[in-house]
């Protein structure tokens, strides 16, 4: 399996003459094509994006488009009246070589980098938080080579990487700053505006689509609710000193803390979670474990409280004005082992911390009956966010649109 995946990576530098031919195929300005996750999923801001453009599209004249690579999405989005090809298809390729926009969250290989010659792009971006990405990341061999070897290795994956004429998606002056110096653009190249998913969150006007798993699970908490229970949604980020959990919380003990206070504790892991595997083999009357593949923004306006530690959900949280719990049982370790931080992780998040079982159930007694963190939590959001995540899917067409323009302009003059 490691020879064959060694010659796919290698063998993807014999695709590079496609690439430079793709420029050479003029593009359609109305036509915008989206994907996300390398491909992988229907997820995210191009989620959120697409659902908007999509049910909007005779107003606005753009055409919205979804390449994956999963055909079972494909399958989805068609069933739904959405537009959607598989992008190793005949329409797949076609619409890649004719889409004039990109619009992911990772990089434009979400859809198709070989075929993206001549196209704008932009990355709408995965999350907006404390970590620090890219090029600020030390921790990012890709970005940041030890050696010649390293160099090499990594050359594909920086090849098929974003661009400095491409565009990235920010949410606050600051975060413009911090982005431009992160993805390597000039600032003129970074799109200040709200997040698509977040819009979703806050107004609720997009119309969504749910797996049969995501409304099961919808209806579940939404009885709950109406019962007068609080629900509470955990989740953590990825990191290796996550598996210290389990010597933290004692799950039975946790779940007769919850029962005795009518709490549905909802865990939502990250897909490359350690702790996947030992959250889904045990059953418990007040933890429901969402799968990790779900969308997680169908659930986060739909709980009481969150519970997370150094994931930038937290920012997203934040815009509903609602109580948190820092759950930090690893502290020493992720800051020492993992990634450095734009901020004091307490400055970003001030909300009640806990570190262990004990603290993490009176951390939830707490913030559930009162919310005492609203003042420095304002704070915080106030340096992430320039606004509430409404209007958001309508600011980023409309700038797109200028791009075109100004693009459209320049070429003119260079006739």
């Amino acid at each position: 399996m490691k020879i064959i995946g060694g010659i796919k990576y290698w063998g993807q530098l014999l695709l590079l003459p496609i690439y430079w031919l793709s420029f050479l195929v003029p593009r359609d300005r109305k036509l915008w094509l989206f994907g996300s996750t390398f491909g992988r999923r229907f997820a995210d801001n191009p989620k959120y994006l697409f659902l908007y453009i999509s049910q909007h599209r005779e107003e606005l004249g753009i055409r919205p488009v979804w390449i994956t690579h999963n055909r079972e999405i494909v399958k989805l989005l068609q069933g739904n009246g959405y537009e959607s090809y598989y992008y190793h298809s005949i329409k797949g390729i076609w619409f890649a070589l004719r889409g004039k926009v990109y619009l992911f969250d990772n990089y434009s290989k979400d859809i198709n980098f070989w075929q993206s010659g001549g196209a704008v792009k932009v990355n709408l971006w995965h999350g907006v938080g404390n970590k620090r990405i890219n090029y600020d990341n030390i921790f990012d061999m890709v970005r940041h080579p030890k050696n010649n070897w390293d160099k090499l290795k990594y050359f594909p994956r920086r090849l098929s990487d974003e661009k400095p004429s491409h565009y990235i998606l920010a949410t606050s002056p600051l975060m413009c700053k911090i982005f431009a110096r992160a993805f390597q653009v000039s600032e003129e190249h970074v799109i200040e505006a709200g997040y698509p998913r977040n819009e979703y969150v806050v107004e609720g006007d997009i119309k969504n689509i749910l797996s049969r798993e995501e409304s099961a699970a919808c209806r579940y908490i939404y009885q709950w609710r109406q019962e007068g229970k609080k629900a509470v949604l955990y989740m953590p980020t990825f990191r290796e000193s996550e598996i210290k959990f389990w010597k933290v919380v004692a799950m039975e003990d946790f779940n007769q803390f919850l029962s005795a206070n009518n709490i549905l504790f909802l865990t939502k892991l990250h897909p490359k979670s350690k702790l996947r595997r030992e959250f889904g083999q045990d059953s418990f009357s007040n933890i429901l474990n969402l799968d990790a593949d779900m969308d997680p923004y169908v659930f986060l306006g739909q709980v009481d409280a969150l519970v997370t530690d150094y994931s930038s959900v937290y920012s997203d949280f934040m815009l509903l004005d609602r109580p948190a719990v820092a759950f930090w049982y690893d502290y020493e370790e992720y800051m020492a082992n993992s990634r450095d931080s734009y901020f004091d992780f307490k400055e970003y998040m001030p909300e009640v911390s806990a570190r262990n079982l004990e603290e993490l159930e009176q951390a939830l007694g707490s913030v559930l009956s009162e919310d005492a963190c609203r003042i420095p939590r304002s704070r915080s959001r106030e340096k992430i966010f320039s606004s509430a995540g409404k209007d958001a899917c309508i600011v980023i067409i409309e700038k797109i649109n200028s791009i075109l323009m100004d693009n459209r302009l320049e070429a003119v003059k260079n006739c």
